[in-house]
């Protein structure tokens, strides 16, 4: 029996919840997919901007919470919402919904249903700012000592909420080993791993030779957030004096163009059909922040760009050392500098077909065909005690 024909057969009544729909990065491109599996069901978020929606969000059906009406100054500022953000995703009205599949990234997986519903939860990463990252958040405030307090307390709060939280959907799907091992740790709950989507996008210039594309820059393409540690990529291709662009946008932009020198360009948000054009003329991707994944790397190889990461993550379960990136073992601008310099030494080695090969194994169709077999193994199992 195929998963459409069960879905069909149980008149199965499907809801997708996903964070926020604000920005637009690697938790959005799964969200993507997730809205072609299942295009009749509907999406709930804490927050949405409808304005600056991708095509494929323009007709869907969208349902936002209660901090949809405050303030659009308030909206803006989602740290002043931190402590009512655990209660947002408990006031959705799911009780219809047969099957939920949230998309969580922190606050979408506490969401409250029926005792026979299904809830199977997508996690792009536990909570850094709550978990292993609170001081670093902590640090980049800037706060004084009595806001850093308060900051601490509504902190323990959220990891509370969080623990008890992660406890209420039936499972977990972790995007990579990295994230499952977190999960283990902080929630101990047991998670599979099913790797998120490629962009099929970047396959229009995967077959293009690198004299027709003319590698000439190293690229990043990033929320310009601090814990991206863009900062220290600049500052150590201020010193190579090496050309370097900058894709994404976010809350540290002015600060990164205030440091970078004249070799480093910033293009800002570019969509989705931009990026193949822009990623085939990368000589090597730079990645230098510890994360649970990591898309853009995989967009990058799929256009033949080696990836330059750090050793540490999921992006460990993505670069093969030698043959299709290098790792360094710090974020730090001597050690990234190293790392570039071991890259080009080695930079008429790389296949170019290998690195497309390697990215090509992270593809859409995988992540769908594994997440529909996953969905219908439990469907057959729970339904089946009814």
């Amino acid at each position: 029996m195929t998963f459409d024909i069960m879905l069909n057969k149980k008149d199965l009544k499907i809801a997708i919840v996903h964070d926020f729909l604000v920005e637009f990065g690697g938790a959005e491109r799964v969200l993507n997919v997730l809205c072609e599996m299942f295009p009749e069901a509907p999406i709930y978020t804490i927050l949405a901007e409808k304005e600056n929606f991708p095509a494929w969000l323009k007709d869907r059906k969208i349902e936002t919470s209660f901090l949809q009406r405050w303030p659009k100054f308030l909206l803006r500022r989602k740290k002043w919402l931190l402590p009512f953000l655990p209660i947002a995703p408990e006031t959705f009205n799911l009780r219809e919904f047969d099957l939920i599949i949230s998309s969580s990234g922190a606050w979408s997986k506490g969401v409250v249903t029926r005792l026979d519903t299904i809830h199977i939860s997508y996690l792009h990463s536990p909570m850094r700012f709550a978990w292993d990252m609170h001081d670093e958040y902590l640090r980049g405030q800037k706060r004084g000592k009595m806001v850093n307090l308060f900051t601490r307390l509504v902190l323990n709060y959220i990891r509370l909420w969080d623990f008890v939280a992660t406890d209420r959907p039936e499972y977990l799907i972790a995007n990579s080993q990295y994230t499952k091992g977190r999960i283990k740790k902080y929630y101990r709950r047991e998670a599979i791993v099913i790797y998120p989507p490629v962009h099929i996008a970047t396959q229009s210039v995967s077959g293009r030779s690198d004299e027709e594309t003319g590698r000439k820059y190293f690229l990043v393409v990033s929320r310009l957030s601090a814990y991206k540690n863009i900062d220290v990529i600049i500052e150590a291709f201020n010193k190579l004096e090496l050309p370097l662009v900058i894709v994404g946008k976010g809350e540290q932009e002015k600060y990164l163009k205030s440091i970078a020198k004249k070799n480093i360009q910033f293009l800002g948000f570019q969509p989705d059909e931009n990026l193949p054009k822009i990623y085939a003329g990368a000589r090597a991707f730079v990645f230098s922040n510890v994360d649970d994944f990591g898309i853009a790397p995989v967009e990058a190889m799929l256009c033949g760009v080696p990836v330059l990461g750090i050793r540490r993550g999921g992006i460990e379960e993505i670069i093969q050392e030698g043959k299709t990136g290098e790792f360094f073992d710090a974020a730090t601008p001597e050690v990234i500098a190293d790392g570039v310099r071991r890259l080009r030494e080695n930079e008429h080695g790389y296949d170019r077909e290998m690195i497309r090969a390697r990215a090509r194994e992270f593809g859409e169709e995988r992540f769908k065909k594994e997440l529909k077999e996953f969905i219908e193994s439990k469907i057959s199992r729970d339904f089946s005690k009814d």
